[in-house]
């Protein structure tokens, strides 16, 4: 079934017909931290007649593959997989059935992708899931408990979710996001903790997405990458990625300039990150000092860049 026969499926409940989302397609890979993705898939199992699947929350900094991690584990359960974006004006018709206007001026009712996994028995990532508000979360209470449906205002009907249905959601560790109430927080459980990855696997992960980038960018990216981590810096293999993509880009215009990687290099640091995060011991230093730390990290007054390093600070080139 192509894209466009997925978009035009519908379902009718209670007499009321439903225009489904289309699911996500595509094949992903997971590198590294395999336990947390058997975590994920532990969740979602049932074990007996009187068990039901549990929905975690996979908490980690931005851009360190939360939401692929569960597009994976729904690929390795074999059932179509529906993303639900959160934002901070979601509202609880946005998170279940959306009335439109057709053009014949009659009413018609689009499914989120939420209730399309439900009635599909997919799963659904409620992605960035802190970033909603209070309101919308109430619509989902009783989804996420025994009861397993949830009612549309909106279209007058209740909709019960198929017993092969399951649900995670992703939630970044910044201060940009909404204080989930306690009795949504205790149906979102267990809390699965994502944490950066190590150098061998930050290393295949920008090869796995930029199988063209010379060894030398690969390695500076990764190394400064783990620096950062050492550090407790919030730069993720998103951002190592950004910064490959772009220092590729322009070396390509100069690219026999003999200096040309190293300031280049450097460059799309400041672009990406900031000019800030070419000096990674002060960006922590800065860090610490504003939240009120009284002693910093041990290794923290020798930069990543080895002296003799052209991208150490101090370097006359």
């Amino acid at each position: 079934m192509d894209t466009q026969d997925v978009e035009k499926q519908t379902i009718t409940i209670k007499g009321i017909e439903l225009t489904l989302s289309a699911p996500v397609s595509g094949n992903y890979d997971w590198i590294g931290q395999d336990e947390v993705l058997s975590q994920v898939l532990a969740c979602w199992l049932v074990v007996a007649k009187e068990d039901m699947p549990l929905s975690p929350r996979i908490v980690g900094m931005p851009g360190i593959g939360k939401t692929t991690l569960a597009m994976v584990a729904a690929m390795k359960r074999n059932q179509p997989l529906y993303i639900f974006q959160c934002t901070s004006d979601t509202r609880p018709e946005d998170l279940l059935i959306t009335p439109v206007l057709a053009e014949s001026g009659k009413i018609s009712y689009h499914a989120s992708p939420l209730v399309s996994a439900m009635v599909t028995g997919g799963i659904c990532v409620l992605d960035e899931g802190n970033r909603m508000n209070e309101k919308s979360w109430a619509s989902l209470a009783p989804l996420l408990d025994h009861r397993r449906y949830v009612e549309s205002i909106v279209a007058g009907i209740m909709i019960s979710a198929k017993p092969e249905f399951r649900a995670c959601v992703t939630m970044n560790e910044d201060e940009s996001t909404f204080e989930i109430p306690d009795y949504i927080l205790s149906r979102l459980q267990p809390t699965l903790k994502l944490g950066s990855p190590n150098k061998q696997d930050e290393l295949a992960i920008l090869k796995y997405h930029l199988p063209f980038a010379e060894k030398d960018m690969l390695q500076l990216t990764v190394d400064f990458l783990q620096r950062s981590h050492q550090l407790d810096l919030d730069f993720s293999p998103r951002d190592g990625i950004h910064i490959l993509q772009y220092a590729i880009k322009r070396l390509s215009q100069n690219p026999d300039h003999p200096l040309a990687k190293d300031t280049i290099w450097r460059e799309a640091i400041s672009k990406v990150l900031g000019e800030e995060a070419l000096d990674l011991d002060s960006l922590a230093e800065n860090k610490q000092r504003a939240l009120g730390g009284q002693q910093l990290p041990m290794g923290l007054s020798d930069f990543f860049f080895a002296d003799g390093s052209p991208l150490h600070p101090d370097s006359d080139n």
